[in-house]
C-alpha cells in the first residue's frame, strides 16, 4: 500500500564527482536516456523503466541538516548495489566493454550453474551488476 501524497515514482540518487564523466558513462556506455539536467550539478536519467539522478555532492542543507553528500571513498566497502538482468551475460559483457565499461572480471558462472554474472563500476566505483539466470 502507499502512502498519502500519491507518490508515482521512486528515483535513485547517486553522489558522483565529475558531473560529465558520469553523463558519458550513464548516456554512452550503459545507454540511459537524459531526460533532464539542472544547475550544472545534477542529471536525471531513465533506464529500464527506473530515474536515476546523479548529483555532484554537497554540504548539509535545511531540509537535511545534517548530511554531506559525496561519492563513495572506497568502491570496495560496498553499501548498494545495481543489478541489471539480461538475457545473454555473455553478449552484454561483450557490449558493455566495446562501448567503455571496465568490468572487475569476464562472467563468472555460479556452482550449480543457475547464474551468470559480470560486475563494473560506473566513475565513481558505484557496483553495477548484469546477471543472466539460467532456467
Amino acid at each position: 500500500m502507499a502512502f498519502a501524497g500519491n507518490p508515482s515514482a521512486l528515483t535513485t540518487i547517486l553522489v558522483v564527482s565529475d558531473l560529465d564523466a558520469s553523463r558519458h558513462f550513464y548516456r554512452d556506455i550503459l545507454g540511459a536516456e537524459v531526460y533532464g539536467e539542472y544547475g550544472g550539478t545534477s542529471i536525471v536519467f531513465q533506464f529500464l523503466g527506473a530515474w536515476l539522478l546523479v548529483v555532484t555532492g554537497g554540504e548539509p542543507t535545511a531540509d537535511k541538516p545534517t548530511v554531506t553528500m559525496s561519492p563513495p571513498s572506497n568502491p570496495d566497502d560496498l553499501a548498494h548495489a545495481f543489478t541489471i538482468r539480461v538475457g545473454e551475460c555473455q553478449a552484454a559483457y561483450d557490449d558493455l566493454r566495446s562501448r567503455g565499461a571496465e568490468f572487475l572480471t569476464p562472467p563468472v558462472t555460479s556452482e550449480g550453474g543457475w547464474e551468470t554474472r559480470a560486475f563494473f563500476r560506473d566513475p565513481d566505483g558505484h557496483l553495477f551488476e548484469i546477471s543472466e539466470v539460467k532456467g
